[in-house]
């Protein structure tokens, strides 16, 4: 299987990442983002690429592959919902759209996160654009599509999470996750289980459409 990630310099596109390297039926990945990851594997292959509004220019270099993991995003914290629109639904879309186009017989998997609002219609902002870009998605035809909600995460293998006050809490509270962790094993997970289940539900498929914590945990397990 062959695969492209966005968002691996994040904490979960990192994660994503290293678990696809390290797969043996993964074969192939390559990484959109606007800067190097720096990293050197035989199965990896970086695209810099600046302007996310567009990807028709380059996509000679989308075709062949056979799932997309779009972990990029931003956090919502003092943006409008203006700018979040664009960086979350505008941006996701074109890359969606344009590989719709190439191969609509691939498998997405695409990153929101825990309290996602499928209606469109809530009060929190976020939530609303992140359930208006789970609906594009899994509208627009593909083979298979799948929303990955997340809630509290457990990064590994060295991660580090690129906002600021989230390592903050992972450097000085990450007994405190260990300790909700052991109260409620089914609502925490990792990197790791992210990316193994990526990759299961690419290659075997998943009931679910929508994967909060415990199905994340569940596929992961495939």
């Amino acid at each position: 299987m062959k695969v492209i990630i966005t968002g691996a310099t994040g904490m979960v596109g990192k994660g994503v990442l290293l678990e696809c390297l390290d797969h043996p039926e993964v074969t192939a990945v390559l990484v959109i983002g606007r800067n190097s990851l720096q990293m050197d594997h035989p199965k990896l292959k970086e695209l810099i690429h600046k302007d996310f509004s567009e990807f028709e220019s380059i996509s000679e270099h989308l075709q062949g592959y056979d799932a997309c993991y779009c972990c990029m995003g931003v956090s919502a914290a003092g943006l409008s919902e203006d700018q979040y629109h664009t960086f979350t639904y505008d941006y996701t879309l074109s890359l969606v759209n344009a590989l719709y186009h190439l191969n609509r017989e691939m498998s997405i998997c695409y990153v929101s996160g825990e309290g996602t609002d499928s209606s469109e219609s809530g009060r929190m902002m976020w939530a609303r654009v992140k359930g208006k870009t789970e609906n594009a998605i899994l509208d627009m035809g593909f083979k298979q599509a799948y929303m990955f909600r997340p809630g509290i995460i457990i990064p590994l293998r060295g991660i580090k999470s690129g906002t600021k006050l989230y390592q903050f809490f992972y450097d000085y509270f990450m007994w405190a996750i260990k300790l909700f962790k052991r109260l409620r094993p089914k609502a925490v997970i990792n990197t790791t289980q992210i990316g193994l289940a990526m990759i299961n539900v690419s290659l075997r498929s998943f009931d679910k459409k929508i994967l909060r914590p415990a199905e994340i945990i569940e596929a992961s397990q495939a």
